[in-house]
């Protein structure tokens, strides 16, 4: 057997001298033993490819090919392959995805923001840019044999409880951001002719409802999510919906929990009846991976099943096609020997797993739309300037007296002087946050200072610590980087070791030897500005102090965030990033469990609500952001006074009806300052009183981000909605859109309102004759939610 080839060509001499070579090969469809078999022949369809490579395989074979690192079959020239690589904000390390060690190729990837400050930028455009930069690097890693083809990104839960650990791997707590952030960030990835063939393959993960690690006991590996049917369609379900029935992803990843008592990943409810039957997600064969070890969660956590093999077994017959495991974890040879996992089954999974991996040019060699990626395409300049952007236009101001920006830093004829403290103001590891790769660079604030030429002293300072007393060098070196500073940055918040995998938090506080810090530096009397790291705290003891002047929060803002922050600092550059989650009050954790799941006021969350749209007295509100400028903004004229829903879906030939389009929401921006600034314009729908209660504060309906908006300028434009942003879900699910008075609420606090009816005409396709209390209060339905077996039924819904 001749050995497999990397597409990379330029690595000949690099593989030679490499310590560490690239372990991922690729099939030889040219002169090797699997050139004879018809997966290799490109004139076929992809299912008759991947089903003459499956026909090929032994018994033996197959088993050894459901597992995330999955053996392939020497005999036949198929090379093993490991399906398990990560590019989260960037192609990062997994087993399936490696790094050149030292000096060479591939020994780095552009390191972008974290999620949750990318979202910030409430920008599409940007995002898809951003993913199209990830799927062109991640393509040429796997061309180089240092990763897989297929990625499993984006992390698509909803961000709804402050504790949770990986909430800034995700896009924040509303479901539209949500959505569009998965439609940018899979369009990116995959390329755009998937139908042709994938860039990468993306995953969407966690299907679903999986938004704890662990909490009083309860572990994302035992936890039984009970949801209702509305929260489940509404909420928790929703970013899947625009994954697979919309961004026809090519995978899913489902989740370690169980929903309503059954593993996610054993679920024909979750993977058979709403992933493939209700969102047609049959198209392209597309597969679901399991999260790593959960298909052992299914017997040995959840206690769903008896033995491993039977939990297997259950497992792959309800839907899933391959099982994620570190060494080896669930049991296919017994599941296989005791009869319980039949062969069709196999093939099932195995068609559409190499039929995802044939969609992606993997069997194509040169031949391949993509098989040109190589080194040069990574962490090229474009990419670099693109990082930096995305940390500049993520990054909320949260507090400005009028401070910032520190414009005279930048004079040189009259040098000002900046103390720079805390731990994260020079401190390259700090930059990344979770799921990371090796960045080609990391600035920090103060490598950006010394570049601009300011002037600077630093002092790091403490993270997690309660006690400022517990280390005096803390307070001595701040104190004397601050003593002749004519201002003083303070660089503080939470870091990786706070939250990310397997770690929630237990409160929302500032760090008590930070807020010590932090008052004793107000004592200089001399502008303070805080720049926060990491996820959101409780920052009422810094809003309500009027010595500290400004608060930037910057999450984790990857290999430029130094770079960013400092221009924003400065002036360079002007804030117009917007909360993309809710800032809770501390006493949050005392009231509400995580492990609770309602998100209307219930006694479980003692009445208070989830997430913006139920809770009423947040610190700071989501999609809440200052600027440097003042924004005047307001609806424009030309909007309906009524809607008639009929006549929408008349003149609509969607095929699902909640995306058919309504008129356009008219905004007229004004920049009444003098300097330019971006503005992100926010819709939110609100409408008390119409269909049953309880009603919702307000649901973000639109938003766009109107770029370059110049002083003086008036900017006029339309934001695009549809039915499903008016829509609401009913108890049982379904997606209903209720005659009544509306309005419309413009920014954050709501600075315009535009209120319009939604009345029932003639003769729309939306069906409210039959069975379910959206008929009976007379709303259209959009789409009817499939209701569980027996025995699944969500909790019965308390009415407050």
């Amino acid at each position: 057997m001749k050995s497999s080839v990397f597409w990379g060509a330029s690595l000949t001499s690099a593989v030679v001298r490499a310590i560490d070579l690239p372990f991922q090969f690729y099939p030889n469809c040219v002169d090797d033993l699997l050139s004879t078999n018809q997966v290799c022949n490109t004139t076929l369809s992809p299912p008759e490819r991947a089903a003459a490579l499956v026909a090929a395989l032994t018994p033996e074979e197959k088993l050894q090919n459901i597992v995330s690192k999955s053996l392939g079959a020497p005999r036949i020239g198929l090379p093993a392959y490991n399906w398990w690589s990560e590019a989260l904000h960037g192609v990062a390390y997994a087993p399936g995805t490696q790094f050149w060690q030292g000096d060479g190729p591939f020994n780095s990837s552009t390191s972008f923001p974290m999620p949750l400050l990318m979202a910030a930028t409430f920008d599409d455009e940007l995002l898809e840019k951003i993913a199209e930069v990830i799927g062109i690097e991640g393509r040429a890693f796997g061309n180089a044999g240092f990763s897989g083809l297929d990625y499993w990104t984006p992390n698509v839960n909803p961000f709804k409880d402050p504790r949770w650990g990986r909430g800034s791997e995700t896009p924040g707590e509303d479901i539209l951001l949500v959505k569009r952030y998965a439609a940018a960030m899979i369009k990116g990835l995959e390329g755009p002719v998937p139908e042709k063939e994938r860039r990468v393959v993306a995953t969407c993960k966690h299907y679903a409802a999986n938004d704890f690690e662990d909490w009083n006991g309860a572990t994302r590996h035992n936890f039984n999510a009970k949801i209702s049917l509305q929260d489940m369609a509404e909420y928790y379900f929703m970013p899947f919906q625009q994954c697979v029935r919309d961004s026809r992803v090519g995978s899913i990843m489902c989740a370690y929990n169980a929903v309503n008592g059954v593993p996610s990943c054993a679920s024909p409810y979750l993977l058979q009846t709403i992933l493939r039957e209700h969102w047609n997600w049959t198209e392209h064969n597309n597969y679901i991976t399991s999260d790593c070890e959960a298909v052992l969660d299914v017997s040995l956590n959840h206690k769903y099943a008896a033995t491993n093999a039977e939990g297997t077994a259950i497992s792959f017959e309800a839907g899933m096609d391959t099982s994620c495991e570190y060494e080896g974890s669930s049991d296919i040879p017994g599941a296989w020997s005791q009869g319980l996992l039949k062969e069709s089954t196999v093939d099932r999974a195995l068609l559409r797993l190499y039929e995802g991996i044939v969609r992606a040019g993997y069997f194509d060699g040169k031949q391949s739309l993509y098989s040109s990626l190589g080194w040069a395409d990574v962490n090229k300049p474009s990419a670099q300037k693109l990082s930096l952007q995305a940390a500049v236009d993520g990054t909320v101001l949260l507090k400005n007296d009028g401070a910032l920006p520190l414009s005279d830093l930048l004079d040189k004829s009259r040098p000002k002087k900046v103390a720079m403290i805390g731990f994260w103001s020079d401190a390259k590891d700090k930059l990344r946050g979770g799921y990371s790769g090796t960045a080609a660079y990391l600035h920090t604030p103060a490598y950006a200072a010394s570049q601009l030429g300011i002037p600077f002293s630093t002092a790091s300072g403490p993270i997690l610590h309660s006690d400022l007393a517990s280390n005096q060098s803390w307070t001595d070196n701040a104190m004397a980087a601050a003593k002749d500073a004519d201002y003083i940055l303070y660089f503080g918040g939470i870091d990786t070791s706070a939250a990310g995998e397997t770690k929630d938090r237990y409160d929302l506080d500032w760090p008590g030897a930070q807020l010590s810090l932090i008052n004793l530096l107000t004592t200089l009397s001399k502008p303070l500005i805080v720049l926060q790291m990491g996820d959101q705290l409780d920052n009422t003891p810094l809003l309500s102090n009027p010595k500290i002047n400004a608060i930037l929060w910057a999450n984790w803002p990857g290999q430029d965030g130094g770079t960013a922050v400092m221009e924003l600092v400065t002036g360079l550059k002007s804030p117009a990033g917007r909360l993309p989650v809710t800032q809770y009050p501390s006493n949050f954790t005392d009231l509400v469990p995580m492990t609770d799941m309602a998100l209307r006021p219930s006694a479980g969350n003692n009445q208070l609500g989830r997430t913006y749209r139920w809770y009423k007295t947040p610190v700071q509100a989501f999609g809440f952001g200052l600027h440097y400028t003042t924004f005047s903004p307001k609806f424009g004229k030309k909007f309906p006074a009524v809607i008639d829903v009929d006549e929408v879906l008349e003149g609509c030939d969607d095929k699902y009806l909640d995306t058919c389009p309504l008129p356009d929401l008219p905004v007229v921006v004004e920049n009444r300052g003098n300097r330019t600034s971006d503005y992100v314009a926010l819709a939110f729908v609100s409408a008390p009183g119409v269909g049953p209660g309880p009603w919702p504060i307000k649901t973000l309906g639109a938003f766009t981000r109107l770029r370059g908006v110049k002083g003086g300028e008036k900017r006029e434009g339309g934001l695009k909605w549809n039915l499903g942003n008016l829509a609401r879900h009913d108890e049982e699910g379904n997606t209903v859109v209720y005659p009544g008075k509306y309005e419309v609420l413009l920014d954050e606090p709501t600075k315009a309102r535009l209120r319009f009816e939604v009345v029932r005409g003639g003769k729309g396709k939306g069906k409210v004759k039959g069975k379910g209390k959206a008929a009976e209060k007379g709303g259209v339905v959009l789409d009817r939610w499939p209701k569980p077996p027996k025995g699944q039924e969500p909790p019965a819904i308390e009415r407050v």
